[in-house]
């Protein structure tokens, strides 16, 4: 029986405010950008072809309104998305430090992201899609948590490859290890792990990465785990096998907000195209250049959701660096 959705993605659905110059007054410009790592990965499926869906909640003021609109725009199924008629909508201010990384403030205290409850989980989605995505940060508060996981469940029961990127923010845990109890979860749930430098060395204790997605193996049931590297590019550890593939660097990078989503976004294409066993050594290179080469055009534009490239931009890249 064919699904309806081939990705469902639940989590944050937040504006990011991100630095565009200064004014004539000298006061910072801030644009609104939508943001929330599960609608930026499904904005780069949708780019590629994909029927998508999103499971989350807003608040029902300015901003919840502009992220809806945003997700229709994008061609995002939005049946999922759940308003709050009390908390507002999550806010995020972006500031780039030089080289592109960024640091966040969080306006969270609470969301309307975090109030996602069990009750409104739209089970019909979830019982509908070929691929379940989801991140930590629907994992931070009690309802939300219970939420998410009673989505992993759903999901997996109707037979979906689940998807997990941990995504630490760490100022909006109680402490680290509470996150790192609810990322161990989200990684004992998960066919497919997008884990990056930073995390899987404070997740595992191994400041060497092949040590650390041993760790990784010996604890966990996970059948494909992505490795992102920043400017080294990224890995791929699959039955035995381990792929690196290089980065696509630019002169124009402005910021690396969204580029480890659209990277996590095209590995999804990538099994949606090809399933999820079996993959010579050439598939995951082939796989990893793909998605190095999506996430390098994308640190060249401000924002995420609305920028993502298309399979016609990414191909160029890749025969321009041949």
């Amino acid at each position: 029986m064919s699904k309806v959705f081939d990705v469902v993605a639940l989590g944050e659905l937040l504006v990011d405010f991100t630095e565009e110059g200064i004014s004539n007054q000298g006061n910072p410009v801030l644009e609104a950008n939508p943001g929330g790592a599960p609608c930026n990965v499904l904005a780069m499926l949708g780019r590629l072809g994909h029927q998508t869906g999103f499971i989350g909640k807003v608040g029902r003021d300015m901003f919840g309104m502009q992220l809806e609109n945003a997700l229709q725009e994008t061609g995002i199924c939005t049946k999922g998305l759940v308003k709050d008629e009390k908390i507002h909508t999550t806010l995020a201010f972006v500031h780039t430090l030089e080289g592109g990384e960024r640091d966040f403030s969080f306006y969270r205290n609470p969301g309307a992201d975090m109030m996602l409850m069990e009750s409104e989980l739209d089970t019909g989605m979830l019982e509908n899609c070929r691929i379940f995505h989801f991140g930590s940060l629907s994992m931070t508060d009690g309802p939300c948590r219970r939420a998410t996981k009673r989505a992993v469940e759903i999901a997996k029961a109707n037979g979906a490859v689940v998807s997990f990127d941990p995504n630490l923010r760490e100022p909006l845990w109680n402490s680290l290890d509470e996150a790192k109890e609810q990322i161990a979860y989200g990684i004992s749930q998960c066919d497919i792990l997008k884990i990056s430098d930073n995390e899987i060395q404070w997740f595992t204790g191994e400041q060497d990465f092949d040590k650390g997605v041993a760790y990784l193996q010996s604890h966990y049931q996970i059948r494909l785990i992505l490795l992102s590297l920043g400017r080294d590019g990224s890995r791929a550890y699959m039955e035995g096998k381990r792929v690196q593939a290089a980065p696509f660097l630019q002169e124009s990078t402005i910021e690396t907000t969204g580029a480890g989503d659209t990277f996590c976004a095209c590995v999804l294409h990538y099994v949606l195209e090809h399933g999820l066993t079996g993959y010579s050594d050439g598939q995951l290179k082939e796989m990893l250049v793909f998605a190095n080469a999506a996430a390098s055009i994308v640190t060249t534009r401000r924002g995420a959701l609305r920028v993502m490239p298309d399979r016609s931009e990414i191909d160029k890249l890749i025969k321009s660096k041949k």
